[in-house]
């Protein structure tokens, strides 16, 4: 069986994950590398042995030898290159969010039904081994009904600049680019309920702190300490249909002694932890039961997660499988991250 041609537009930090994971699966044939800087765009190929080089998405598109790719650019041209690669036939696999508007992730899932293709999210962990290993104890019901989750991604000092801080870039800010992972996984494990409201509130209190000085932290190729156009922190309370709720706060920067990921569950049978580390909360002969399950990660296994993410995505295009963040979890999403800002700017709760 000949390999599978891949190819990835974006060559930026997060397509080295992308691109790693494709290199260690057998099925696959990294192809092509696409960036607006075609340094970048060589030097990527260069290390991954792909053969061709462009710094035009519509020119790598146009081969029909390419199977699937994945889109890693920033924010503001996922929905657009995303529909042009489904109508070229290609199947895709496009980084978190989805795109930054509601109206912009309908069109993408038109796309998807018009082409018959498919498109993952890349929400990377759903494909976590504790995500599916926490997901088969919920599903058995040992958790019962989950009423209530909650949610932290806090940075205290971690803007990292460049287009993550420009708004039109990116969108907006800590929400867009490191909430969505949690909103997503809490929606995910609780079922991925229907929405019915969401309350926020977005603050800019603090800026991008780059005055601080002996505490490093990731800044972007293109970092700039004066430019800095997104939201340093949000908060929100999402109302469901089915009555429960899920409380979540997020900060690129925060007066907090230290940085928090927490991502936990609580139902009418039981409880469950994911962030941040992986612990299932239970009752057995009238006595309270902390169970932790024995795995090689407690918490997030980036790498791992990532090459899941990617072998998930190939068995799905060769119908192995069916991927578990389609384009329609993807808008879904979309409402509620787009609600959260609608709350905040008119201050006050938004139905969906």
């Amino acid at each position: 069986m000949s390999k599978l041609k891949v190819a990835v537009i974006g060559a930026g930090s997060i397509s080295d994950c992308h691109l790693q994971a494709y290199a260690s699966n057998p099925d696959v044939e990294i192809y092509a590398i696409c960036d607006l800087n075609e340094a970048r765009a060589a030097d990527m190929a260069k290390k991954y042995d792909a053969t061709h080089v462009f710094t035009d998405y519509k020119e790598l598109l146009a081969l029909p030898e390419i199977h699937s790719v994945s889109i890693c650019t920033w924010n503001d041209s996922h929905a657009e290159i995303s529909i042009a690669a489904l109508d070229a036939g290609k199947n895709v696999l496009c980084e978190k969010p989805l795109c930054q508007t509601v109206e912009d992730a309908l069109e993408v899932e038109k796309a998807v039904h018009r082409s018959g293709k498919l498109l993952q999210v890349g929400f990377v962990r759903r494909y976590s081994d504790n995500a599916q290993i926490l997901k088969k104890f919920i599903d058995a019901g040992e958790l019962g009904e989950i009423y209530y989750a909650k949610a932290s991604s806090l940075r205290r000092l971690g803007n990292p600049g460049g287009w993550f801080s420009d708004i039109n870039r990116s969108g907006g800010g800590p929400l867009i680019d490191i909430g969505v992972h949690v909103i997503d996984i809490c929606w995910y494990l609780m079922g991925r309920p229907k929405v019915k409201s969401v309350s926020a509130n977005v603050s800019n209190r603090l800026g991008n702190r780059a005055h601080i000085k002996n505490l490093s932290f990731y800044k972007a190729a293109d970092y700039d300490a004066e430019q800095n156009t997104v939201e340093d922190m949000a908060n929100a309370l999402i109302r469901f249909e089915n009555g429960a709720s899920l409380l979540v706060d997020v900060s690129f920067t925060l007066h907090a002694k230290a940085d928090e990921t927490s991502v936990k569950l609580y139902g009418d049978k039981g409880g469950a932890e994911l962030e941040p580390e992986i612990s299932i909360i239970g009752e057995k002969f009238n006595t309270i039961l902390n169970m932790t399950p024995q795995v090689d990660f407690k918490s997030f296994d980036f790498m791992g997660s990532f090459r899941n993410e990617i072998n998930h995505f190939i068995d799905s295009t060769q119908g192995r499988k069916e991927t578990l963040s389609p384009v329609e979890d993807g808008v879904e999403v979309m409402k509620m991250l787009c609600a959260i800002y609608e709350s905040a700017r008119e201050g006050r709760e938004i139905s969906l």
